[in-house]
């Protein structure tokens, strides 16, 4: 909604500076003078307020954690758990029961380096790498 009203404001500004330089030259001038100071402050306002503003993590669980993954990276914000990672790897046989969740508390950062893993829990049951098996 912000874009369409800064959209159509833009406009009416710029159809009245056309509109004033072709009846009046010398005020067309001073007027896009002003405006274009005016709009010069209004954008290191919003660019200031955007670069102080902390966005709070859009976390469904409500916690601060992060995860992210390099190029080639994985990551896992909990447990990673019976899955086979690479060419012509693979989990076979009963699982294991997994491990315990991370606790709830933990906001520590989970990030996994180019072709890196990593995770904020248990990593159990897997077979990681091209050829590789878990019996």
């Amino acid at each position: 909604m912000g874009v369409w009203v800064v959209a159509v404001v833009a406009g009416v500004v710029s159809a009245g500076l056309i509109v004033a330089l072709v009846v009046n030259p010398d005020m067309a001038d001073r007027t896009a003078s002003v405006t274009g100071a005016i709009v010069g402050l209004a954008a290191f306002v919003l660019a200031v307020t955007s670069l102080v503003h902390t966005p709070v993590p859009s976390s469904g669980t409500g916690g601060g954690r992060r995860v992210r993954a390099a190029r080639g990276g994985i990551a896992a914000g909990g447990n990673i758990t019976g899955n086979a990672i690479g060419d012509r790897s693979k989990v076979v046989g009963s699982p294991t029961p997994a491990g315990p969740a991370p606790a709830s508390g933990q906001d520590s950062d989970v990030r996994a380096a180019r072709d890196g893993l990593a995770a904020g829990g248990n990593v159990t049951d897997n077979a990681l790498g091209d050829n590789s098996e878990r019996r």
